[in-house]
């Protein structure tokens, strides 16, 4: 049974970091690309970064760029989220999801994955 499972979420105060951790199980990460999203409360659910299979490119979304990076280690099977100057508007459920995109591809649309983990709640709070 495929299963992601997210973790490294909690509460941080504003200028902060967290890194976030994607840990797969019955499947090796080597063949998919992985996406991570969040959701904050009234909010619909918004892509943050991909990462693609070799790991080669990655896509964040504006409000995020130049604070957090995504990378991915296929030896450990995990792809973690490294997320610095952490701002109130950051605080949400944050997912990670994988699919099979092409190897150079990566896309922050959420209907393109079929596999998706259970969530770890980040706030980001004085």
């Amino acid at each position: 049974q495929l299963q992601l499972v997210e973790s490294g979420g909690g509460l941080v105060q504003p200028g902060g970091s967290l890194r976030l951790s994607c840990a797969a199980s019955g499947f090796t990460l080597d063949y998919y690309a992985i996406g991570w999203f969040r959701q904050a409360p009234g909010k619909e659910r918004e892509g943050v970064s991909c990462i693609t299979i070799s790991g080669n490119s990655t896509i964040y979304a504006d409000s995020v760029k130049g604070r957090f990076t995504i990378s991915r280690d296929n030896v450990k099977n995990t792809v973690y989220l490294q997320m610095n100057s952490l701002k109130p508007e950051d605080t949400a459920v944050y997912y990670c999801a994988a699919e099979e995109f092409h190897p150079a591809v990566c896309v922050m649309m959420i209907h393109d994955y079929d596999y998706w983990g259970q969530g770890t709640q980040v706030t980001v709070s004085s």
